[in-house]
């Protein structure tokens, strides 16, 4: 997260002419505007390929990987979205259409179509694309069981088409479920990216989620690793979610981003006309934290997070 120098929030407070709590979060807000423009990230290094995952619904998980798509987009990078749930949530998201007769994800992974024939490009942001789920996908999970080298059939797509189309992110969004197409997902990627929200129970599942990826890493994908945890549905006015912020970050010191992703209506807003956050309310809170998440995941390299 970018720290702001108090004196910069009070010149900001006199300016409003009080210090209220609101006159103090629009002056936090302003200066972390103002970093935020001054940051500057460089791309070009291997593409990094994040699955974002959690067994435990309802954490933010679809949303956290279209804002962080988009806001990566923003800074530079050419981004890649894989959508990876039946559900098509991250399509919609992207303003990309998924209706059954979309070439999808179902026949890259069911009839080997290549990667190419089904990317497209989001509305949003020249360098963002989606490869769309649709709910053809929901029939995978079956279908796949019988099909050669069926864990490694996204990996491959992938490969060839990074040989013809370079990325600089590829982001998958998975079902929230252990199945063949979050295998597939965890076998294509290099990093694990898990949202975690600041609720009770928010460590529920993890133990498993982590027991997967170990076995995935034994048996399909030595490179998987648990790069980055991301803290999502802050509510700083509630001591709970700071006990639970507090506990994820014991566990997990190197993985937890700094940046926190807050409740905001905005943020629950966006998916309903089509958009992200980025899109929707660029200057809102919520967006302003994802653009932050961004700036710190682009600033660790795959070396650097490999190591954590």
């Amino acid at each position: 997260m970018f720290h702001v120098k108090q004196s910069e929030k009070t010149s900001a407070n006199e300016s409003f002419g009080m210090d209220t709590p609101l006159a103090r979060e629009i002056a936090d807000l302003s200066a972390r505007r103002r970093a935020l423009e001054a940051a500057s990230v460089e791309f070009g290094g291997e593409t990094r390929v994040l699955t974002v995952s959690n067994q435990k619904g309802g954490v933010g998980k679809t949303t956290t990987a279209v804002n962080i798509a988009s806001a990566l987009a923003g800074l530079g990078a050419k981004v890649l979205v894989i959508d990876l749930d039946p559900q098509g949530n991250a399509s919609t998201a992207l303003g990309v259409p998924h209706s059954a007769d979309i070439p999808s994800v179902y026949d890259v992974l069911i009839d080997e179509s290549p990667l190419a024939d089904i990317v497209q490009p989001s509305p949003e942001d020249p360098n963002l694309f989606c490869a769309p789920s649709t709910i053809h996908l929901a029939g995978a999970e079956i279908e796949l069981v019988a099909q050669v080298a069926r864990e490694h059939r996204l990996r491959r797509a992938l490969v060839d088409y990074l040989a013809d189309n370079p990325m600089d992110f590829v982001i998958i969004d998975c079902p929230p479920s252990l199945g063949l197409l979050t295998i597939n997902a965890f076998t294509a990627a290099s990093e694990v990216f898990i949202p975690i929200q600041c609720e009770y129970y928010a460590l529920e599942g993890l133990s498993q989620l982590l027991g997967s990826i170990q076995m995935i890493q034994k048996h399909l994908n030595p490179e998987l690793h648990l790069s980055t945890i991301l803290l999502t549905m802050f509510d700083g006015r509630t001591r709970l979610a700071q006990q639970v912020a507090e506990e994820v970050r014991t566990h997990f010191p190197d993985q937890v981003l700094e940046t926190v992703i807050p409740r905001s209506v905005r943020v629950s807003e966006a998916p309903s006309f089509g958009q992200t956050v980025i899109a929707y309310d660029g200057q809102s809170a919520g967006a302003i934290a994802y653009r932050e998440a961004a700036v710190e995941i682009a600033s660790r390299t795959a070396t650097q997070s490999k190591e954590k």
